[in-house]
């Protein structure tokens, strides 16, 4: 299968991150969102992104040109019917990600791979929804998208084997990441550690053992992270870390994965993080730490 053209379902910041990372590798981008604020809003984002990238001399005006001229956005699934390959990308709810799916299915040849980029849900649940399923596949990368280079990819009980094949090449050979595959279970392995230490700093938080601050200069410095555990929770999405967290507890029965409180009010009171500019740091409108 020759890749060219990708359908990227849903404008978020995993989205937006897939999307300029595909453009960068030279490959055409579908970006589809529900309504045209949403769209017009993710692509000034990837753009803000680019200019960022430009500001420290990684990029030229010219390739930043290049690549935004890569993108091109979609507000009707009907339109990516010529995609080589479609990655859906939209918020954690499953019944949302069915009938994406489904409507999918429908536009889609029986040859093209539909993969998700989800964290969490299962596979074979989503593939449930299609004529298809055996092209249907789990194919989740890790924010921020462009700086980590794993994939994780997750068959589901009728994934093929080639549609496994095709996009392990397509991960490894294309886009120039690695591919580990994993078996289907709640959380993978990535989101499945991941969860149980913020979920864990979230816990110190709130004993009061340490400050927000001091928690991730600890994890950060001491280990070498990226980000700290509190950060990365604000950029994952808040609401987004409690959704994996509640059905993983669902799933496992182990107390372990049972959301802390604060995690808890911090949604109810819509501080999700980067999204809404405040989590358990603030944020100013391009993601930047205040």
């Amino acid at each position: 299968m020759f890749f060219k053209k990708i359908g990227v379902i849903g404008g978020g910041t995993m989205g937006q991150g897939i999307a300029e990372m595909l453009a960068v590798k030279g490959l055409d981008v579908l970006l589809v969102e529900q309504t045209t604020e949403k769209l017009d809003h993710a692509y000034e984002m990837i753009e803000t992104s680019l200019d960022k990238q430009l500001e420290k001399w990684a990029i030229t005006q010219a390739e930043k040109k290049l690549i935004l001229s890569r993108i091109h956005k979609v507000t009707h699934l009907a339109e990516i019917s010529a995609c080589d390959m479609v990655i859906e990308t939209i918020s954690e709810d499953l019944e949302a990600k069915k009938a994406v799916f489904a409507e999918l299915d429908n536009v889609c040849p029986s040859n093209v791979i539909l993969a998700s980029n989800t964290s969490t849900l299962s596979l074979t649940e989503l593939a449930s929804n299609t004529k298809y399923p055996d092209r249907v596949i789990g194919m989740h990368f890790i924010y921020p998208v462009a700086n980590v280079e794993l994939v994780e990819i997750i068959r589901g009980l009728k994934t093929s084997d080639e549609t496994f094949n095709e996009t392990k090449r397509f991960v490894e050979e294309v886009v120039q990441k690695k591919g580990v595959m994993v078996y289907e279970s709640p959380g993978f392995v990535t989101s499945r550690i991941i969860c149980v230490l913020i979920n864990e700093a979230l816990h110190v938080l709130q004993e009061g053992v340490a400050t927000a601050e001091d928690i991730d200069n600890a994890m950060r410095i001491g280990y070498n992270f990226q980000y700290g555990p509190l950060e990365m929770a604000d950029r994952f999405g808040l609401d987004s870390v409690l959704a994996a967290m509640e059905r993983m507890f669902r799933e496992f029965g182990d107390i372990k994965y049972r959301p802390s409180v604060v995690l808890k009010k911090m949604v109810r009171a819509n501080q999700l993080g980067m999204k809404t500019g405040e989590g358990f740091f603030k944020y100013n409108k391009d993601g930047d730490r205040i």
